[in-house]
């Protein structure tokens, strides 16, 4: 994998400004976010990256099924 110098960011940088991370995965399609001096993230747009392409369909059964699964103790507990 080939890593754009100019969409990195520390981790302790992007816990401090998540705003900037994003502006980067925006202006490269990623961001590369650094920890001990070493890769281990990435933050993709999920709307320009080619790595991932989803349809806006795909994108909200996507971020259905993780809000499910989150809350699925208290949907349990309201179907009651």
């Amino acid at each position: 994998m080939t890593i754009n110098t100019n969409a990195i960011i520390s981790v302790s940088e992007a816990n401090q400004n998540f705003t900037k991370a994003t502006r980067l995965a925006e202006q490269h399609g990623q961001a590369i976010i650094f920890k001990n001096n070493k890769p281990k993230y990435i933050l993709l747009d999920l709307e320009s990256n080619p790595i991932i392409e989803m349809s806006d369909d795909e994108k909200i059964d996507f971020v259905a099924a993780r809000i499910l699964k989150k809350y699925k103790p208290a949907f349990l507990e309201l179907a009651k």
